[in-house]
């Protein structure tokens, strides 16, 4: 490889801040998922069910907060986190399947924010109908497009960009919770507390939220994924957690108060996003109308977190000879430009996809969910390996977010498990590139057994969607 080629693949990292790190965090958790709050609970489960699950919520995700700064300490040597943990602690194949698994996860979370930007516009103009009709796709692939074209003008650009869009975009939110409670009915409360209208048990009430508050999570890594960038090392582990506990209020917040404005089954009813539903019911249209231009700013900022921590796994993981050499190509401004390209054009396709589905919003978010859990799972059990003989209080919450992750995998359910299988199997062709660029063989005996996995997986996948034992 020639000197030039060198200083066009590896060009310096640029540095941030504590604060800039923790608001990555923050708007990459504060995005589509919490205006879709009320109707997503008020589906499965009242008050108490609420309650519960983001009790469970709450503590199993502080627990992975706690991981991912643990492990940014003892491990400082491992760059974009979710994926080098993975690959540290049980090889290069299940490495590769948790970097490509993230990083589709937030391309198929980046569609959720333009099918809601959509569908808040399609209140007013019926031909964008819930962000699912032929003009929403168009619409959004321009937006899509716009956004790739801002982003490949430099990272620190961008990242400033998102600091802004994060403080803007938390103040309706918190406007939201304040007149809520203000309108709070008690009566209405009440009625809504113990979930009376559905006749699942508690557990299953409380199991069918899981993946809702999967997807307003995911983002607590962010800071992690993007250590690299991290002007101290020490920042990564703080700005994780401070990111977590500034959002982790506001989410249950809008939930339970959104209890008190109108009976559940009225809320499981609105259309999305449905924060401005409920808040227009409490104060009028005007409420829509404020909810909805906040809505719009903060998807805009999460997906631009989203889409640079998209690119950096992408980018990382073929410096490590994980991915194919093409992918970590890099400007003088510091942006992977293909990894960029590849995860604008995942999206794209997902986008078209949503046009088949029965709820675009609703099984791109589900399916982002899905696709992270694996990626979480193999970060968590690494750090119960690597905390035998250590502290036994990093160990008790390793295996805590273990279980937990493992029980969000139960609560996923084998649709999304098997959909999440067809999306990962076709991208061994990556890892066998690779191997080749590199000389190797492209499995050793251990990757095979895997491999084999993953593409009855696959099959088993088709067929079910097929045959219709699955739905989209």
């Amino acid at each position: 490889m020639s000197q030039a080629d060198t200083k066009t693949q590896a060009p310096p990292a640029a540095k941030l801040s504590l604060p800039t790190l923790t608001t990555m965090v923050v708007g990459s958790m504060v995005g589509a998922g919490v205006f879709s709050l009320p109707r997503r609970f008020a589906q499965e489960t009242g008050v108490a069910g609420a309650l519960i699950a983001w009790a469970v919520a709450g503590t199993g995700m502080l627990m992975l907060a706690f991981v991912f700064q643990t492990l940014a300490v003892r491990r400082p040597d491992l760059d974009a986190g979710v994926y080098a943990y993975a690959k540290a602690g049980f090889g290069e194949y299940l490495g590769f399947f948790s970097a490509f698994g993230y990083w589709a996860s937030a391309c198929v979370g980046n569609v959720t924010y333009w099918v809601l930007i959509m569908s808040t516009i399609g209140a007013i103009a019926p031909a964008l109908g819930d962000g699912d009709t032929v003009l929403a796709v168009v619409l959004s692939s321009v937006g899509l497009w716009l956004f790739f074209a801002l982003i490949s003008r430099g990272v620190k650009e961008a990242a400033a960009i998102n600091r802004i869009v994060t403080v803007a975009k938390v103040v309706p939110i918190i406007v939201f919770v304040i007149l809520a409670l203000f309108y709070l009915k008690p009566s209405v409360f009440a009625d809504n507390f113990g979930g009376a209208d559905y006749a699942g048990s508690l557990f299953n009430q409380v199991k069918g939220t899981m993946l809702a508050t999967v997807f307003v999570f995911l983002g607590v890594e962010g800071a992690s994924v993007y250590s690299r960038h991290a002007r101290r090392r020490e920042d990564v582990g703080r700005a994780t957690i401070l990111g977590f506990v500034s959002v982790f209020a506001i989410f249950a917040s809008v939930t339970i108060v959104s209890y008190g404005i109108m009976p559940m089954a009225e809320i499981a009813e609105l259309r999305q996003p449905s924060m401005a539903e409920v808040l227009e019911h409490a104060v009028g249209t005007w409420g829509k109308v404020f909810v909805s231009v906040g809505l719009i700013v903060s998807v805009l900022g999460a997906y631009l977190a989203w889409t640079l921590m998209a690119a950096e796994v992408l980018y990382v993981a073929a410096k490590d000879d994980d991915m194919p050499r093409f992918l970590k190509r890099a400007t003088a401004a510091d942006v992977p430009v293909p990894a960029l390209v590849m995860s604008t054009v995942l999206s794209q396709i997902v986008l078209v996809v949503t046009l088949f589905s029965d709820d675009a919003f609703n099984f791109a978010l589900d399916l982002t969910s899905a696709l992270t859990l694996i990626p979480f799972l193999l970060a968590a059990a690494f750090a119960v390996k690597i905390g035998w003989g250590g502290p036994r209080g990093q160990l008790a919450i390793a295996v805590v977010a273990t279980v937990y992750t493992a029980f969000l995998i139960y609560a996923a359910g084998l649709k999304f498990v098997l959909v999440s299988f067809i999306i990962y199997a076709p991208a061994t062709v990556l890892f066998v590139m690779a191997r080749k660029e590199q000389g190797r063989r492209p499995f050793s005996a251990r990757e095979l057994v895997i491999l084999a996995v993953s593409v009855a997986g696959a099959a088993l996948g088709i067929v079910a969607l097929a045959v219709g034992w699955i739905s989209l």
